[in-house]
Order: C-alpha cells, then structure tokens, then sequence
C-alpha cells in the first residue's frame, strides 16, 4: 500500500517511477447505460497492475470522449480520483483518449536501457546509441502516452476511428456488437500512416484476474488480427522510438507509447 501511494505521489508531481511500463485507461465497467457514469482510472505499471493517477490538468495535453464523432471534453477538478467519473448522456460506442504530457527519464544503467529496447522491439536505438557517439552508459530519454479505451453506452453500436494522435491502435471492429470469432482487427498508426511490421503488445486479463501477454506483429498496412475470448478484458500496447538532437542535458531518444483497451462481453 504504500508502495502505490508513493507511486500515485510521484505520478502526480510528474515524476513517474522508471520501473514502470504501460500506460493505459482502465473504466470500471466497460458496458453502462448512457445516463450512468462512465468511471475509469488511469494507469500505469506492469501486466495490468499499477497506480491510479488523478486528474491533474497540467499532466496531460488531452482527455476526452468521442461519440459518434462528437468531441466531449473530460470535465474533473484537480486531484479527482478516478480520473474520469462524467456522465456522457449519449448512447453507443465510446472512445476515451488521453494523451500526457512529456516526461522525461534517465535510466539507472545500459542494461536496463538495453533491455527495454529488446522487451519493445527497437533493438536498432542501442546500437544507433553508441554510432550517434552519445555516452554508452548515460541514456536520456523522453516518452509520452498516447491511450484509448472503448466503453459501450447503451447497446455500444458505433465503430472507432483515428482520432488525431501522432501515434494510435485503432479497433477495426466494435467489441460489444461485431463477431469475433475470427478475432479483432486493429490498426497502428503514426503520424496518420500505417506502422508497418511493428510489435503489438496484448495483455488478456481472463474474469479470475490472470493475465497472458503475447505479440503479434502488423502487416504492410499496419494491420493485425488479435485474438481474444468473451468475458476477458485487453490491454493492446505499440511503442515507437525516435532520435532527438541532442541539447545539452536533454534527451537523446522519444518514446512513444500508443495503448487501446477494451473487454469482450460474454
């Protein structure tokens, strides 16, 4: 317990813990009517354990809900736990998006950068490390979060879409209404185009609170298949890494952290 409320203090001051990874949306259900709260925490940690963060506008850039095209902005006082608690009062399909602020971060060793690079598939930025003639054992680096989570208002009918991220998953079907025995397209994208043959992430919570985690890789069009059982909830994670020019002090590397979550009904 303290260990969390430690993590909710630096979170909130801006000073997130190196240990942790994923950032994500998580709504405490994510089917409810369309005059009910939609209520969610934002995350951060590891195989969908983690501290909640408040609603601290200075930490993010943007946080609001998209139904059917309309933009409904996140309304919340600061420190307000969970982040999101707001009545819609629209039906259908949902997307919650949040993106933070940028943080900034230096990792305690090279093999913790290492590692890191190997867990994300961006192997290539240890070696670009030591040919951009950057100190071997001195890693800076930048990240931000790019999340979204889909909640059904009512019967949930709608689709996602790109919302306008510099990086996003977006679901190419609907989880509460499409079938999806042959499983659930996605699409990763940066900066509007198709990220091709990059890593997704896929943590599967099933109801007893197990989580698997697998990977899949996206085609030319940046396009997988996940596949997923009723009654689980997903955390879908794309991470892109990018070199920054070097100003004194300041980072050399930007992380960008793209996250969709939803659940499949039973």
């Amino acid at each position: 317990m303290r260990l969390g409320w430690v993590a909710l203090v630096l979170y909130a001051m801006g000073l997130q813990p190196v240990r942790a990874h994923e950032f994500w949306i998580e709504p405490e259900a994510y089917v409810v009517a369309p005059d009910t709260p939609v209520v969610a925490r934002l995350k951060v940690g590891d195989r969908l354990k983690g501290a909640s963060s408040a609603y601290v506008p200075p930490n993010f850039r943007r946080f609001d809900v998209i139904v059917a095209g309309e933009v409904i902005p996140v309304q919340g006082r600061p420190g307000d736990m969970p982040a999101l608690n707001m009545v819609v009062g629209r039906e259908g399909l949902a997307t919650v998006v949040h993106v933070t602020r940028d943080y900034t971060l230096t990792y305690k060793d090279r093999a913790t950068f290492e590692r890191f690079c190997d867990h994300k598939d961006i192997g290539w930025a240890c070696a670009a490390h030591d040919g951009r003639g950057l100190d071997h054992d001195i890693v800076r680096e930048q990240y931000t979060r790019f999340a979204k989570s889909l909640v059904a208002l009512g019967e949930g009918r709608g689709s996602d879409a790109e919302v306008g991220l510099e990086t996003e998953i977006v679901a190419e079907a609907n989880p509460y209404t499409d079938d999806l025995s042959d499983g659930f397209p996605i699409r990763v994208l940066y900066e509007g185009a198709p990220r091709g043959d990059a890593q997704v992430e896929v943590f599967d919570k099933s109801p007893d609170g197990t989580v698997d985690v697998r990977l899949y890789r996206t085609d030319a069009e940046g396009r997988t298949v996940v596949d997923v059982t009723p009654g689980h909830a997903y955390l879908l994670d794309a991470v892109t890494m990018l070199e920054l020019p070097v100003q004194g002090d300041g980072p050399a590397w930007s992380s960008r952290w793209a996250s969709l979550t939803f659940a499949v009904p039973q």
